[in-house]
């Protein structure tokens, strides 16, 4: 990419050097030593220079542009992008410097034109090209939920970065998140390399969030550079919560506030207990296979075909349907490996229990479960940020 970039900016400066050429047979091109009358009445005495020089690369977008005048008082002065983009800036109070507001793009080429006069109103003209640093090392950040979205109202805003973050304050203030109703939204780093965002409780059912990526340019480690400046849109559905009681075998469902079904479940048997704690759903498979070797329990089981699966975090806890075990065992008795597991059929019946929650369930839901003999659920394992309260977890932020 950079020697793609260097060729357009050389092959470029061609032209423009003919331009710059041209332009001082009328008017001395800014570079007239000002010498004499006579023939030479017309040639402006105004020196315009230009920083950095015509056709320099790997020019800092920040710091490095400026344009100078000497025996003379700059008139105008217009830098553009090479798609047309202006770079908005300002004279000095005496109009013998300019300089641009904020930081120019990586990886673009710019022009610079410049006007100016000298004290017999003589105009002299500089036309310049430069291009601005082309990154060798850059950094994207994964985001959920997806554009367009409908979740849950405990869904977590969570960035995972493809490299470690060095200025964690630099990333997470071009990351913001909004919504309507308004709400503040605060980050949370989990590492070098994970940044979730949540508001202090979950989010008002019907609100309409945004997720503003502004990390283009933005310098993630010393010469590792953010390449993204979009919007990602998502909605937050109804309020459905979900409590698990481990030691009752039960998993009550309310919607509202208002219990619309009590399901029987199997948790963790000992040895393998659940965690307690808030957990949410991130992923749904409508089939998925288990292996017990992913997740460190050995050769335990390999379940191929394991229906109305919904993650709960990364270390492999789902709420899943399950057509192995005896019916008599949900509301009865813990067996599984930690999983909540609820009565199905092989493929997955829509009439069954685990087939009903499963269509009624949105990815950003949240199951709490208690009464497990097992400790919470760490914060960073999955979206389980909610078992942090609010001071916990704006101390996280790096803001």
């Amino acid at each position: 990419m950079r020697e793609v970039v260097r060729r357009a900016v050389r092959a470029g400066a061609g032209v423009l050097l003919g331009a710059v050429l041209a332009a001082g047979c009328g008017t001395g091109g800014g570079g007239s030593d000002g010498k004499g009358d006579g023939a030479g009445a017309q040639v402006s005495r105004a020196v315009i220079r230009v920083e950095p020089g015509d056709g320099a690369r790997d020019v800092a977008a920040q710091g490095a542009l400026a344009v100078r005048v000497a025996h003379g008082t700059l008139t105008e002065v217009g830098v553009r992008a090479a798609d047309g983009t202006p770079v908005p800036g300002r004279l000095a109070a005496d109009r013998r410097s300019w300089r641009p507001d904020g930081k120019l793009a990586l990886a673009t080429q710019y022009t610079v034109d410049a006007l100016a006069t000298d004290a017999r109103g003589r105009t002299a003209a500089r036309h310049t090209a430069f291009t601005t640093l082309v990154p060798q090392h850059t950094v994207i950040g994964f985001f959920s939920p997806e554009e367009g979205s409908t979740v849950g109202d405990a869904m977590i805003v969570t960035l995972t970065f493809s490299r470690p973050v060095a200025d964690r304050a630099a990333v997470e203030r071009a990351v913001t998140v909004t919504a309507q109703p308004a709400v503040r939204v605060v980050g949370h780093w989990f590492g070098d390399q994970r940044l979730d965002l949540r508001p202090a409780a979950y989010w008002t059912p019907g609100s309409r969030v945004t997720l503003h990526l502004r990390l283009r340019d933005v310098a993630a480690a010393p010469g590792v550079y953010g390449t993204q400046s979009k919007d990602v849109h998502f909605t937050i559905g109804r309020d459905q919560r979900s409590t698990v009681d481990a030691a009752a075998h039960t998993m009550t469902v309310r919607r509202g506030g208002r219990v619309v079904r009590s399901l029987d479940v199997s948790t963790g048997a000992p040895g393998h207990t659940t965690y307690n704690g808030v957990m949410v759903i991130a992923q749904k498979f409508a089939v998925t296979r288990m292996d017990s070797r992913t997740v460190g329990f050995g050769g335990e089981y390999d379940i191929p075909d394991v229906p109305h699966a919904m993650r709960l975090t990364r270390s492999g806890t789902f709420v899943h349907g399950n057509y192995w075990s005896p019916p008599d065992v949900f509301g009865r008795t813990n067996v599984s490996h930690g999983c909540i597991g609820l009565f199905d059929t092989k493929g997955g019946g829509s009439g069954t229990p685990a087939g009903w929650f499963y269509e009624n369930s949105l990815v950003g839901d949240p199951i709490r479960v208690v009464n497990s003999h097992d400790g919470t659920v760490a914060p960073d394992n999955g979206m389980s940020g909610w078992n942090l309260g609010w001071r916990q977890w704006v101390a996280g932020s790096a803001l």
